[in-house]
């Protein structure tokens, strides 16, 4: 069987010079906000070509911070995709703002400016942009606060300028994958970032003092450390992931895929099939593993659907319609001409 992803063969990858990196930080005693943090921050930040990096806990630790920096707060309502993963509107409602799902297109399954004119209230304050399964979201021409969630888009965006702030995950199955949790606030705005930092400590401006209500959003040591290492091949692994999507185009071009784009960074390889279930089943017949991302729109979770939408008709499409199949640079060749092969035979 094919697997959609397999995190064994990257933790091989790295396993040994991690160990090194483990050691040198288990014999220096600084294990928080210490000098691999700082070193991955600049790295990441050079990376992307941006002025500022701040690492934290968690991509939707990050998206938190980034709204609260840009100036969200309790009560703001703010625009969300209705087809995204949970922690995109989670982040809203923690900070005790409202998120109001919006709908996707139907080729790329991002928002679009006029999705957001079409939705927004007298309340809404902030939009988020998310860069799904790593295609670069065109942004929206609002003068609302823009704030953009790219957690699966490392290496698909070109001008960390054009909005408030942009945020990263690493969770493991990222692009940028870590060996736990872990985020980043990317921002051109100085005063941004450093809120972020305060944040980031429960608040704090110097020890014990808080001059902000916040929490522990800090990233550890080792973690940064993880991210430094599989920082210098993250051009490659995208290369290799544009590489295996392609192939997979070319072996089922009549499959519904998400649209493509030059710089689409190719986090998940999906394509939509009226019939999922015996697609899948389909599939699984021919060895090739799949997954669902994601099963429900946000308009459709328990959590959220109480609250006030618009209508999301394209979104709950996707979410009943998507079928992920594998797409990860660690994959064989063989691997892949395994998936063409199924793909072309089951929906090609």
């Amino acid at each position: 069987m094919v697997p959609v992803v397999d995190l064994s063969r990257r933790g091989q990858r790295f396993a040994s010079t991690f160990a090194l990196a483990a050691e040198r930080i288990a014999r220096s005693g600084s294990f928080l906000l210490g000098p691999e943090l700082a070193g991955f921050e600049s790295e990441f930040a050079r990376w992307l070509g941006a002025p500022h990096c701040v690492g934290v806990s968690s991509g939707a630790g990050a998206l938190q911070l980034a709204l609260v920096a840009a100036g969200v707060g309790a009560g703001d309502e703010v625009l969300v995709p209705a087809f995204t993963a949970v922690p995109t509107a989670s982040a809203v409602a923690a900070i005790g703002a409202v998120p109001r799902a919006i709908d996707v297109d139907p080729r790329t399954a991002c928002i679009t400016t006029d999705s957001v004119r079409a939705a927004r209230t007298e309340r809404s304050t902030a939009v988020i942009a998310v860069h799904l399964y790593g295609y670069p979201c065109e942004l929206p021409d609002t003068d609302l606060v823009v704030i953009e969630d790219a957690a699966q888009a490392h290496g698909a965006l070109t001008d960390p300028a054009r909005s408030a702030a942009t945020v990263y995950s690493f969770y493991p199955t990222k692009n940028l994958g870590g060996i736990g949790d872990g985020g980043a606030v990317v921002t051109a705005d100085p005063d941004i970032a450093e809120r972020v930092r305060t944040l980031r400590v429960h608040g704090m401006t110097e020890l014990y003092v808080h001059e902000v209500v916040s929490q522990n959003f800090r990233m550890s040591e080792v973690e940064a450390a993880w991210l430094r290492l599989a920082l210098p091949e993250l051009d490659e692994d995208i290369s290799r992931r544009r590489a295996i999507v392609a192939a997979y185009r070319q072996a089922a071009p009549g499959l519904q895929w998400q649209a493509d784009h030059p710089r689409h960074a190719y986090h998940l390889a999906v394509f939509r099939s009226p019939d999922r279930l015996s697609t899948r089943a389909a599939l699984k017949a021919r060895s090739v593993a799949t997954a669902i991302h994601y099963p429900l729109a946000i308009t459709q979770q328990p959590a959220y659907r109480d609250l006030a939408h618009a209508p999301c008709d394209a979104a709950e499409a996707w979410a009943r319609e998507c079928i992920s199949v594998p797409c990860f640079p660690e994959m064989t060749d063989a691997e892949i001409d395994q998936v063409c092969h199924a793909l072309s035979a089951v929906c090609g």
